[in-house]
C-alpha cells in the first residue's frame, strides 16, 4: 500500500510538471497572490511609517530598514530558488525547472539591486559614505554580478538546451556566495551588525519594529512568488511560440 501511495504522489508531481497543467493552475493563483501581496505590503508600509517608532540613534533613517532588509533576504532567496531549480533541471530533467530558474533570475536580481541601493541610502547618514568595501556589501555586489552573468548566458547562447546547461552550472557554482553573504558578519569584522531577527536566542529587535519588518518581508515574498509565476507563464508562452515558428519553418 505504501508503494502505491508513493507512486500516486510521484504521478501527481509529474502531472503538475506538465506545462499545460501548470498554466491552468497558475491562471487561478496569480490574481489572489497579487491581492495578498498588495494587502501585506500596504499593511507593512502603514505600520512602518505610522506605528513603528524612530530609532534612538538613527532617527527616521531607520525606516529604510523595512525595504532594505526584505530586499536583501529576497535577493539571496531568489538565487537559492534559481540554483535549486537548476539542480533539478540538471539531475531530473524536470520540464519546468529551467523555466523556473530562468524566470527567477531577473526577479532576484531586482531585489538584490534594491538592497544595494537602499543600503547605500541608509549607509550615507550612518557611516558617512555611500559605499565601503565591507565583506557583506562586496559579497552582495558579487551576487548581483552572478545574476547578471546568468541572465547574459541565456541571452547570448541561442540554443536553449545549451544555454540552460551553461546557466545551471553557473547558478550552482555561484550558490556558494549565499552562505558567504549570510555569515560575512560572523567571519569578518564588518560595518554591518550581526543577525538580529533569526537568532537561536530569539530576536533582539523591538517588537514594534519587528512586526512591520516581518509583514514587509512576507509581502515581498508573496510579491516574489507572484512575479515568478507571471514570468514562468510568459516564458512557457514564449517557448510555445518559438516551437510553432520552428515547426512552420521546417514545414
Amino acid at each position: 500500500m505504501t508503494g502505491m501511495s508513493d507512486l500516486t504522489a510521484t504521478q501527481r508531481f509529474h502531472a503538475l510538471a506538465n506545462p499545460a497543467r501548470f498554466m491552468a493552475l497558475t491562471e487561478r493563483l496569480v490574481l489572489p497572490l497579487g491581492l495578498v501581496t498588495a494587502a501585506l505590503i500596504a499593511a507593512g508600509v502603514y505600520l512602518a511609517l505610522f506605528d513603528s517608532p524612530a530609532d534612538y540613534q538613527q532617527g527616521e533613517t531607520v525606516r529604510i530598514m523595512y525595504i532594505h532588509v526584505p530586499s536583501a533576504w529576497l535577493g539571496m532567496f531568489g538565487y537559492m530558488v534559481m540554483a535549486g531549480a537548476s539542480l533539478v533541471a540538471l539531475v531530473f530533467r524536470h520540464p519546468l525547472a529551467d523555466v523556473c530558474a530562468k524566470s527567477a533570475a531577473p526577479v532576484g536580481a531586482a531585489f538584490c539591486f534594491l538592497a544595494l541601493v537602499t543600503g547605500s541610502l541608509w549607509g550615507r547618514p550612518m557611516w558617512g559614505t555611500w559605499w565601503v568595501w565591507d565583506a557583506r556589501l562586496t559579497s552582495m555586489l558579487i551576487l548581483l554580478f552572478l545574476y547578471l552573468g546568468y541572465i547574459a548566458l541565456w541571452a547570448t547562447i541561442e540554443e536553449p538546451a545549451r544555454a540552460a546547461r551553461a546557466a545551471a552550472v553557473l547558478a550552482l557554482v555561484g550558490s556558494i556566495n549565499v552562505p558567504i553573504i549570510h555569515y560575512s558578519v560572523v567571519w569578518w569584522n564588518t560595518l554591518h551588525q550581526p543577525a538580529s531577527v533569526f537568532r537561536i536566542d530569539g530576536p533582539t529587535i523591538a517588537t514594534s519594529m519587528l512586526m512591520p519588518l516581518l509583514i514587509m518581508a512576507l509581502g515581498f515574498t508573496f510579491f516574489f512568488v507572484t512575479l515568478l509565476l507571471v514570468r514562468m507563464r510568459a516564458e512557457i508562452l514564449r517557448r510555445r511560440v518559438r516551437a510553432l515558428r520552428l515547426a512552420r519553418a521546417e514545414g
